[in-house]
């Protein structure tokens, strides 16, 4: 073949592979243009009552006199390019399930995330004034004027969250944090154990009393993980972090003062570490409660001295802050990653007073004690009545979520510790974790062996769902983890 033939031969050759190459680039492209982005956002929403409202918490609620920092719902929502999921977590004792059901009612309609979707939990701080409704025991109560404020301003939050969306990636990580957990359900020497309001003896004794000599040993274990997830722009700036603790609070605030304790001082100084100059859109961090029914920030056999107000909050959430924040930097982030959640409303029996305690408690109402002696057992006499009112069963709501390789569960009460344990041991998805308080309220949830313990955690009025509902609850948010599982095949 002549050389110039050849020649000709072979520059056509390139041309047309160059012209291949382009096209299979250009496909490509376009492909790749068509790719679901993973994105997020972040926002806060305030939800301070007006001062004057009552701080509830303990059995005597009292108005606020003073605001000392501000209560949020925090606001957390993801969207893989087919699924958005929501993560709200509020600066409340409990969200009522009304407050709840209103919010994601009203962010389904704004933004066409799905009820089964959005997982709005409380904190559990004891320094606010209640989003639980005048009576929290009244069996079917219409929503109040600061529920239905509480429900607008989280949907507001979930809304600019949507609004501000952007590419980014995620990373979940744990710290061990076991210095500020302690178990608060004792054992005491034989005959050392006072009798309960009913007027019986329990096995075991919330909160003993620090240094008290009668102590053998603590009932329950404690889980000393904080699991969380980073969120961030790519290889930028950060958008959030989302953290869950297994402690109770820490208390200790000033007077009749509303505060978020020590899950709001952890967000404040989770933005102060990562973000010590002006970021807009706003770094937002927040700490749901992880499952601390049975757990608190007293250490009973080394009690220490007093405190300043807010002293021991702002030293738990520093250090829990700091252990976090160092954390971060051994992260692998994606951004390859698919939401999914489930929403389920098990049958869970109520638990009713027996003809007995119903005497005792109509007894109690019509010749109560006098001075400090009549508080406990008054409060618990009521509740007892408004308890007889309760039909034999209820539908509770349980969530599971997955965020790429990451399950959250939740349950709707104050879960003891040992049930998050066993979710996190049991769950199919491999990084698993529980948040209490979320979507309602209703009351503590021991286990079968603490409810034959006895104690605080387990009397009719602290204690509303059956026996069994701890297994119940587990039950079912693991079949939940499954079905997302197998979803995610």
């Amino acid at each position: 073949m002549p050389a110039l033939r050849r020649s000709a031969v072979t520059l056509g050759f390139v041309v047309l592979v160059v012209l291949q190459c382009g096209l299979t680039s250009a496909a490509d492209q376009a492909k790749d243009s068509t790719k679901p982005v993973f994105r997020a956002a972040a926002a806060t929403s305030v939800i301070t009552p007006a001062i004057g409202g009552d701080i509830i918490g303990g059995f005597s609620p009292a108005p606020s006199r003073h605001i000392h920092d501000e209560l949020n719902a925090r606001c957390l929502v993801l969207d893989d390019g087919k699924t958005k999921v929501a993560l709200v977590v509020c600066d409340l004792l409990g969200v009522h399930r009304l407050v709840s059901d209103e919010a994601r009612r009203i962010i389904e309609v704004r933004s066409g995330i799905p009820k089964s979707h959005v997982m709005i939990s409380g904190t559990h701080t004891h320094s606010a004034s209640s989003a639980l409704g005048i009576d929290r025991y009244v069996y079917n109560p219409e929503i109040d004027e600061y529920q239905k404020f509480v429900a607008r301003r989280i949907a507001d939050g979930v809304q600019r969250c949507v609004n501000t969306l952007r590419p980014a990636e995620l990373a979940y990580g744990t710290v061990d944090v076991p210095e500020h957990v302690f178990n608060r359900r004792w054992f005491l020497r034989p005959g050392t154990m006072p009798e309960n309001p009913f007027g019986k003896t329990d096995l075991v004794k919330m909160n003993p009393g620090a240094g008290n000599p009668n102590l053998v040993e603590p009932a329950g274990p404690t889980d000393p993980t904080v699991s969380f997830l980073s969120v961030r722009e790519p290889g930028g700036k950060p958008i959030s972090v989302f953290a869950a603790y297994s402690l109770h609070y820490v208390g200790g605030v000033g007077g009749a003062d509303v505060s978020a304790d020590y899950f709001g001082y952890f967000s404040e100084r989770m933005k102060t570490l990562l973000t010590p100059e002006r970021q807009d859109p706003a770094f937002v961090a927040m700490m749901a409660n992880g499952t601390s029914g049975d757990i608190n920030n007293i250490d009973f056999r080394n009690p220490r001295g007093r405190k300043q107000p807010y002293e021991q909050i702002a030293y738990v959430a520093d250090d829990v802050a700091a252990k976090v924040h160092s954390a971060l930097s051994g992260l692998t982030y994606k951004s390859d990653l698919t939401l999914d959640a489930r929403y389920s409303e098990p049958t869970i029996a109520w638990r009713r007073p027996d003809a007995e305690h119903l005497a005792w408690a109509k007894k109690i109402l019509a010749n109560p004690p006098e001075g400090k002696n009549s508080i406990l057992p008054v409060s618990y006499a009521k509740r007892a009545l408004a308890l007889s009112e309760y039909p034999e069963t209820g539908n509770l709501p349980v969530q599971a979520l997955r965020i790429g390789d990451v399950c959250i569960g939740t349950m709707p009460c104050e879960v003891f510790c040992e049930i998050g344990l066993d979710f996190r041991k049991r769950s199919p998805i491999k990084n698993s974790f529980l948040v209490s308080l979320a979507h309602g309220y209703y009351g503590y949830l021991p286990t079968p062996r603490h409810h034959d313990l006895g104690g605080y955690e387990t009397w009719l009025g602290t204690n509303r769902v059956e026996r069994s509902a701890s297994e119940k609850f587990t039950k079912e948010v693991l079949r939940l983890a499954e079905e997302l599982k197998e979803a995610a095949k």
